[in-house]
């Protein structure tokens, strides 16, 4: 179902969440996150009211039995929502249960008559220095959370903002150190076609503007790594790290089978 843009002189903007929906990667001045929700917010030709309820870490059941009800007490209209990486990352990741809780949180929001704005998940693995197996492995994940965008938009009538398809969105520049996350100028990026989507719906709103992409000088990527990554990893590596080791020895024998097919396929068309 398409929302049609209300004719009103505030907006209610609110964004629900994970670390990319928080604002992770881009900070102003005081060390305070801002993000593409922020940028979004100050382009409205309308007053806008924005918050901001996501939080770094969160999975979709978080987002919906904890983020949305805070959320549809300023009965918003407009919600952003990022989520599904870190359901990903986790062992037991079943792409049906984020299907019901990113469906159920939808149809809450339009129970209520809000724009409803989604984000599909970026491919690590043009921008993630690990083993090509890993990269496979990750990117199957985050194609299986992405399909699951694909089919709630399809089925709701949603803005779906295709990451992907965002013109040298895999650019190194737009990228936090760490590369998971947008930088600042990843973030304004995003903010921009969510701004276009909105426009065709009917939004008075503005394209943010873009600033100078940020390149991160070696010394200052080595001490976020140890001040930030190594943590991260060392905390995460109990669940992580045992499941990758798996879905990588599964990922091997599939890469096998794929060649012994091709392989097969090959001599099966030199004797035909």
């Amino acid at each position: 179902m398409t929302t049609l843009a209300p004719q009103t002189r505030h907006v209610r903007f609110t964004v629900i969440g994970d670390s990319a929906a928080f604002g992770t990667g881009d900070t102003d001045l005081a060390g305070n996150p801002r993000g593409w929700g922020y940028y979004l917010s100050q382009v409205f030709h309308d007053s806008c009211e924005y918050l901001n309820f996501s939080r770094p870490g969160a999975k979709s059941a978080e987002v919906k039995e904890v983020q949305l009800p805070r959320a549809l007490e300023r009965t918003p209209d407009i919600c952003a929502m990022m989520v599904g990486g870190n359901d990903m990352l986790r062992n037991g990741f079943d792409p049906r249960v984020l299907y019901q809780n990113i469906t159920d949180t939808c149809h809450e929001l339009m129970d209520r008559g809000t724009e409803i704005i989604m984000v599909e998940l970026h491919d690590p693995g043009e921008i993630l220095r690990v083993p090509r197996l890993l990269k496979r492995v990750i990117r199957r994940r985050v194609n299986a959370v992405n399909n699951v965008y694909y089919q709630v938009a399809r089925e709701l009538d949603l803005i779906l903002i295709h990451t992907r398809n965002i013109p040298h969105v895999h650019d190194i520049s737009n990228w936090h150190i760490d590369r998971m996350h947008p930088g600042p100028r990843g973030h304004q990026l995003l903010a921009r076609e969510m701004a276009s989507a909105l426009q065709e719906r009917g939004w008075r709103v503005d394209l943010p503007e873009s600033q100078e992409a940020d390149h991160h000088s070696r010394a200052a990527k080595l001490w976020w790594l140890l001040c930030n990554g190594a943590p991260w990893f060392l905390k995460r590596s109990v669940d992580l790290l045992p499941v990758a080791i798996i879905l990588m020895l599964i990922e091997a024998i599939r890469v096998i089978f794929e060649v012994i097919a091709k392989g097969y396929s090959a001599v099966t068309d030199r004797r035909a």
